[in-house]
């Protein structure tokens, strides 16, 4: 089990396991301590105020020995039942997620050695062999930068999609080049453009899990913190995955450029259905880790 904690709040996640050993609040209990917090699986934070009508019997849920006064239990609908779980953030989690927020926040800086090498990395590695005539150079747009300066591509998202693309490049290769090169499927009429696409995946991705909002909002957010405690780069396979999704779903439609986004929000869905699923605990157990190779 995992949860979100901020300021003497937790937000709890499924368990792992049936045979899971965990502390739960009965509903029925009039023992003082933490105010109950709904959260969906398909949806946001809701506080007890907004659903009253809910605990008529229980306006408050007890608070297992080992966990602080005053925190907060979390309960989330699951077919048609609630259940609140009170648990805490790891210290591995809270260090994991600390260094991920940082990542999450360093702009490209064109000017900085180590992100003008990145640059020069993620060119060899998608393009062995060729060589790279500048950073600013028309070849870029071979990988499907909008211009000669992929710097200018890299706003919405920062420096963290340039390491996403450069992860999926060197860890998944033939899947990588597969989608550079769209060799998969019969292609739509009008391509979207590679690299730019990488880059609107990984801001989707940051919207997705909701990773820099002070409080938790959301259900997913609390199950990804519990995969990142699995595998640090949870992020960057999560890349990977929703890239092979956004291709899939692209062919599938035989969508235009102009279809971009609303392909963009379907792979969201069927990203957050996966990682709702009973059985996935880590990214490589979403089924459509399967298309990677």
């Amino acid at each position: 089990m995992s949860v979100v904690r901020t300021q003497g709040s937790c937000v709890a996640i499924r368990s792992l396991s049936p045979s899971s050993s965990i502390n739960r609040c009965s509903h029925g209990s009039a023992t003082s301590g933490c105010e109950p917090v709904i959260v969906n699986l398909d949806g946001y934070v809701k506080t007890k105020k907004s659903l009253q009508w809910l605990y008529a019997d229980a306006a408050t849920c007890g608070t297992p020995a080992w966990i602080g006064k005053g925190l907060t239990c979390v309960c989330f609908k699951r077919k048609g039942a609630y259940e609140r779980i009170c648990i805490n953030l790891t210290p591995l989690q809270e260090e994991r997620l600390k260094r991920l927020k940082h990542r999450m926040k360093v702009y490209f800086d064109g000017s900085r050695p180590d992100h003008q090498e990145a640059l020069r990395a993620l060119w060899s590695a998608t393009y062995p062999g060729q060589e790279l005539q500048g950073l600013i150079s028309d070849q870029w747009k071979e990988m499907g930068w909008q211009g000669r300066d992929p710097s200018t591509d890299f706003r919405g998202a920062g420096f963290i999609s340039l390491e996403n693309l450069l992860f999926f490049a060197k860890t998944f290769s033939t899947s990588f080049q597969r989608l550079l090169k769209k060799q998969g499927g019969k292609r739509a009429a009008w391509e979207y453009p590679f690299a730019v696409a990488g880059v609107n995946i990984t801001f989707m991705i940051m919207q997705m899990l909701d990773l820099d909002a002070s409080k938790p909002r959301t259900f997913i957010r609390s199950v990804f913190l519990q995969m990142l405690s699995e595998n640090e780069w949870a992020f960057d396979l999560l890349y990977c995955v929703a890239f092979m999704v956004m291709d899939k779903q692209w062919l599938e439609r035989n969508a235009t450029y102009m279809e971009f986004n609303d392909v963009l929000k379907s792979t969201r869905a069927q990203l957050e259905r996966e990682l709702l699923m009973d059985d996935v605990l880590r990214i490589e157990d979403m089924p459509s880790y399967s298309l990677l190779c």
